[in-house]
C-alpha cells in the first residue's frame, strides 16, 4: 500500500525579510488584497533587518523619518533624525499593529527557489538558522505563486574589511561596525576609525566622550553636512493640526526639500561644493584645514551624501575629542597605525567602518525549469521585476532619499499588478526586454565602493522607462502608482503552465 507525500504548504505570496521593506509589502498586500495567503520568512530572530543588527554606537538613520518612516503610519517622535532604537520601536509598533507580527516565521533562511513552468508556481527551499551551532541542518520547502525578495542588497553575515598589512601586529581589538561586540570598553582608550561614510562620522560623536581621543583616518574624504535633528516645521504642523493630520503634509514638504538637495547638486555641482565647504567652515575652528580633509575629488550625490544631526560629529572635533588624518595606511603597527606619510596614529582600538558587502536578495540561488538564474545577465523592469524570471518581484529603496519612499511604490504597484492579474485570469507574469539594441547600465548607477565592488554580480538597467530604475521620487508616483499595468514589455499567462516560452500579451 503507497503512501502518498504530505503536501507541501501553498502561499499565495512568500515575503522574504522581516526588516522595514517586509513590514510595508505585508501591509500593503493584507490591505489591499486580504484574501491573499502569505508570510514572511525572515532568517535572523527578530524582526527590523538592518536597524536590529546594527548594535555600534550611535547607530541611527541620517534620512528623517517622516519620509523614512511609512506613509501609512506617522512618525510621533520629536527627533526627525532619530537613533536605531526609536526606529526599532517604531518598526515593532508597526508590525504589532497590524497584526503583521503574527505572519513572521523568524530563523528561517531562503537559500533558493525554483519555478516550475508546469506547476507555475515557486519551491522555495528554507534552512532554520536557529540549529546550525548544533551542527545539524534542517531544511523545509513550501510552495507560493509568488516571490517578494524585501532583502535589500547588503549582505548580513560579512561587512566588507580591507586587507591592511600588520594586522596581526596590532595588540588591541580591530572591529567592524556590523558586529560590534556586546560589552566593548572604550573608556579612556586611544581608538582609530578608518573610514569616511556615514558609519565613521556616526561613531565618532558617540564614542568621543568617553575614549581618550577618536581619529578618524580616511583615504578619501566624503560630504558632509550637518542638519537640524528636530523638524521645526514638523513641529509646527502637528501644534497646527495634529500628527494624523499633519503627517502627509510634513511628507509632502520633506520629499519635495530632499529632491530640491538633489537636484541641485546635480545640476550644478559647483555651487553646492561651495556651500557644504561654507557650512564645513562654520562648523569647524578657525584654522582649521578644510581643504585638506573635506574636498571630495567629486561632486556632491555621485556618492551619498552623510547628514550629521546638529553638527556632532564638527561638535568632537571642535572640542579636542577627535581628529580627523587625510592619508594612506602603509601598515598597522604594535602601537596602531602608520600612515604613508611616515606618520604614526597610535591606538588601543581599531574600529574599521570600511563599508559593506552586497549580496542581492539574500543569496538565494534562484532557477527556472532547472536552469540558473544568471542576476548579471538580467535587466529590471520598473526597478521591481527582472526580465524572464515569472511572478518575481523585490524592493530596492533610493539612494539619495529615504529608502521607504521608493519602496511604498513599489509595493503599491506590486498589490496593482496581483489585482490586474486576479481581474484578467492571469497565473503568470513576466517582462520581456525589446529585442534588437538595447542599451543598459548598473542597477545602482552609484559611485559608493560597496555598490562598485558588486557591480558585476548585480543585474542591469535600461536606460529608458520602464527599464530604467528611477531615483526620482515624482517620476516614480507616475510610473508605479498611476500608469497603467499593462504594457507591451509585459507578459501573462491566463492559465498555469505559463512560462516565459509561452507569451501571452497583456
Amino acid at each position: 500500500m503507497s503512501v502518498e507525500p504530505t503536501p507541501l504548504e501553498h502561499l499565495d505570496v512568500l515575503i522574504v525579510g522581516a526588516g522595514i521593506s517586509g513590514i510595508g509589502a505585508a501591509y500593503y498586500l493584507q490591505d489591499r488584497l486580504p484574501g491573499k495567503t502569505f508570510a514572511i520568512i525572515e532568517a535572523r530572530a527578530a524582526l527590523g533587518g538592518t536597524w536590529d543588527l546594527f548594535r555600534y554606537p550611535g547607530v541611527r538613520s541620517d534620512s528623517d523619518l517622516h519620509t523614512f518612516g511609512f506613509e501609512f503610519r506617522p512618525w510621533r517622535e520629536p527627533k526627525a533624525i532619530a537613533p536605531a532604537s526609536s526606529i526599532l520601536n517604531y518598526l515593532r509598533d508597526t508590525a504589532s499593529e497590524f497584526g503583521i507580527d503574527k505572519r513572521i516565521r523568524y530563523n528561517q533562511r531562503v537559500v533558493g527557489a525554483d519555478w516550475s513552468s508546469e506547476d507555475s508556481r515557486w519551491t522555495v527551499h528554507i534552512e532554520r538558522t536557529d540549529v546550525e551551532a548544533s551542527g545539524n541542518r534542517e531544511y523545509l520547502d513550501i510552495t507560493t505563486d509568488w516571490i517578494f525578495s524585501a532583502s535589500g542588497y547588503y549582505s548580513y553575515d560579512k561587512g566588507y574589511a580591507p586587507a591592511f598589512a600588520g594586522t596581526e601586529r596590532f595588540g588591541g581589538p580591530i572591529i567592524h561596525p556590523q558586529f560590534w561586540p556586546e560589552h566593548l570598553d572604550y573608556a579612556g582608550k586611544r581608538i582609530v576609525v578608518i573610514g569616511s561614510g556615514a558609519t565613521a562620522v556616526t561613531i565618532i560623536p558617540a564614542m568621543a566622550d568617553d575614549a581618550a581621543h577618536i581619529t578618524m583616518i580616511q583615504r578619501t574624504p566624503s560630504y558632509i553636512l550637518p542638519i537640524p535633528s528636530e523638524d521645526r516645521f514638523a513641529a509646527r504642523m502637528r501644534r497646527l493640526f495634529g500628527t494624523d493630520r499633519a503627517h502627509p503634509i510634513i511628507r509632502r514638504r520633506n520629499i519635495a526639500q530632499q529632491r530640491l538637495i538633489w537636484r541641485l547638486s546635480r545640476r550644478f555641482p559647483a555651487q553646492m561644493r561651495k556651500f557644504i565647504r561654507w557650512a564645513n567652515k562654520k562648523s569647524l575652528p578657525e584654522g582649521f584645514p578644510v581643504d585638506e580633509h573635506f574636498n571630495p575629488p567629486y561632486n556632491p550625490w555621485d556618492q551619498r551624501l552623510c547628514f550629521v544631526p546638529d553638527g556632532d560629529f564638527f561638535e568632537s572635533i571642535r572640542s579636542g575629542k577627535a581628529s580627523v588624518v587625510t592619508d594612506r595606511i602603509r601598515t598597522l603597527t604594535e602601537a596602531g597605525v602608520e600612515l604613508e606619510s611616515g606618520a604614526v596614529v597610535e591606538a588601543d582600538i581599531i574600529i574599521t567602518a570600511t563599508g559593506l558587502n552586497i549580496r542581492p536578495f539574500g543569496g538565494a540561488r534562484l532557477t527556472i525549469d532547472g536552469d540558473p538564474v544568471q542576476l548579471h545577465d538580467k535587466v529590471a523592469y520598473r526597478g521591481v521585476m527582472l526580465d524572464g524570471v515569472p511572478n518575481f518581484a523585490y524592493s530596492i529603496g533610493y539612494t539619495n532619499a529615504s529608502w521607504t519612499l521608493k519602496v511604498g511604490l513599489l509595493c503599491e504597484y506590486f498589490t496593482r499588478l496581483l489585482t490586474y492579474m486576479d481581474a484578467h485570469g492571469s497565473a503568470v507574469c513576466y517582462p520581456e526586454r525589446p529585442s534588437g539594441d538595447f542599451a543598459t547600465r548598473p542597477l545602482l548607477d552609484f559611485g559608493a565602493g560597496y555598490v562598485q565592488r558588486a557591480i558585476d554580480d548585480l543585474p542591469r538597467q535600461g536606460s529608458r522607462s520602464p527599464w530604467a530604475t528611477s531615483m526620482d521620487y515624482y517620476a516614480d508616483v507616475r510610473m508605479l502608482r498611476k500608469s497603467p499595468i499593462a504594457d507591451r514589455n509585459l507578459h501573462f499567462a491566463p492559465t498555469r503552465h505559463g512560462s516565459p516560452t509561452a507569451k501571452v500579451s497583456a
